[in-house]
Order: C-alpha cells, then sequence, then structure tokens
C-alpha cells in the first residue's frame, strides 16, 4: 500500500503522539495506518507500507491486541493473518480509557488503599496519611465520573460534554 502524503503526515504525528503518551512510535504508527486503511492488513503489507522491521511490525501488533485496539481477521483465500483495528473513534477512545485504568489506575487505587490499611502509617510524617486519603479520594470520584461517562452512548456523550463546557464557562464567567 503506498501512502498519500496526509495519511503519511497522520501516520507520523500519531506515532509522535503515541510516544508521547508513552507508547512506541512503531505500535502508534501500526494502529493509526490500520485505521486509516479502514481494511484488513497483513503484517507483511504494513512493514511494507511502513518500512519497518517485519520483527517489529509483529511485537507491536502483539502489544495493539493486549490493549484490544487490535484483531486479527481471516480473509477468505488467504493463509495469513490479517489485523484490522475500529474506525469508531468513541469506540477506540474507551477501549484505550479501560486500557490505561487497568495498567495504571487501578494499581494506584490499590497501592493508596493498601497504605491507608498499613498499621505503620501512623509512623509517617504529619499530613502523609491525609494527603494519601485525599489522592484517593480523588483519583475514586475521578474513576467514578469516568466510568458514567464511558456508559453513555456516544451522542449522549457528545452532549454532556458540550453542557459541561458551558457550565465552565458560565462558571469562569462568575468568577
Amino acid at each position: 500500500m503506498e501512502l498519500k502524503p496526509i495519511a503519511e503526515r497522520f501516520i507520523l504525528h500519531w506515532g509522535e503522539m503515541g510516544s508521547r503518551w508513552g507508547v512506541n512510535r512503531t505500535v502508534a504508527q501500526i494502529h493509526a495506518l490500520l485505521y486509516l486503511a479502514g481494511c484488513p492488513m497483513d503484517a507483511e503489507e504494513i512493514a511494507l507500507t511502513l518500512g519497518v522491521a517485519r520483527s517489529n511490525v509483529s511485537t507491536s501488533l502483539k502489544e495493539l491486541q493486549s490493549w484490544r485496539l487490535v484483531r486479527v481477521v481471516h480473509v477468505m483465500g488467504e493463509r495469513r493473518d490479517h489485523f484490522e483495528t475500529s474506525t469508531d473513534v468513541w469506540e477506540l477512545f474507551k477501549l484505550i480509557v479501560e486500557g490505561r485504568r487497568q495498567r495504571e489506575i487501578d494499581p494506584t487505587i490499590s497501592m493508596l488503599r493498601e497504605s491507608l490499611a498499613n498499621p505503620d502509617l501512623d509512623r509517617e510524617e504529619a499530613g502523609t496519611a491525609q494527603r494519601i486519603r485525599e489522592t484517593l479520594e480523588f483519583i475514586e470520584v475521578l474513576t467514578t465520573w469516568s466510568d458514567e461517562m464511558l456508559r453513555m452512548p456516544p451522542d449522549r456523550l457528545m452532549k454532556a460534554m458540550g453542557v459541561g463546557a458551558k457550565i465552565s464557562r458560565a462558571v469562569r464567567r462568575k468568577t
């Protein structure tokens, strides 16, 4: 597959953004390629299109599969596995949020709860327990809100975000 200039720019930019988000550049570029292609591609075609090593593509596809952002599909008459991603931006957003929560937020909540339950907490510096408790409360409120937002259908979520923006502007004007 030969990339047109705008698609190439999008894929390169997505790779740059991926590395800023803590994701390997090639992983992000492969996801961007599959997103723009909108159809299944095999690993060899991905490697040739992006000009990266086949082994790098295999490793990257495994990581994308672990995030549930890419799935294996079979194409009639083809022996090779093909890979595709959703073209629904809301579905992708939800998968990314869920994945980050499982990998980053949930372990942090567990650590904070364990810290608060630790009998040695009273030996810590003054204020430590309070700040840990406040951090836990904040993260729990944020994740509860996030869960509620992600349960909404996309059209309702867009309306809720629009209302939230209007409320934010109104509150800013009054302060």
